[in-house]
């Protein structure tokens, strides 16, 4: 089993590590990280139990974010869940703007546990 968190920017991505982590802890699993943010992971924020693998991006220009997420997926058959932090949006924000953690949210084939920061 492993467990994958997408890293994004702000706080809804430090509020999804300590979740991924916490996750990954609970089912005694691995952890692989998929940073989103525009600059590399600070290793420090890296635990080293569970055991952890930090996938990074070479940036905006890389690749659609949800993509590289669910190409982590399909390329680790033993996922058994993803780790999202969310934002709070308005209902006109809903409606008039896409949003990574939406479309993960209905494009993983694997369940997903989505976190919202503390308010």
């Amino acid at each position: 089993m492993t467990v994958i968190t997408a890293i994004a920017e702000g706080r809804e991505g430090d509020h999804a590590l300590a979740a991924g982590v916490a996750e990954a802890r609970l089912l005694n699993t691995d952890l692989v990280l998929v940073n989103l943010r525009l600059s590399a992971l600070d290793r420090s924020e890296v635990p080293e139990d569970p055991a952890t693998t930090v996938v990074e991006r070479s940036g905006p220009g890389d690749r659609d974010p949800v993509d590289a997420v669910l190409d982590e997926i399909e390329a680790r058959p033993d996922v058994d869940r993803l780790v999202i932090g969310l934002r709070r949006r308005s209902p006109v924000g809903k409606a008039l703007l896409g949003s990574v953690s939406q479309r993960l949210l209905l494009e993983s084939p694997v369940p997903v546990v989505a976190v919202k920061p503390p308010a």
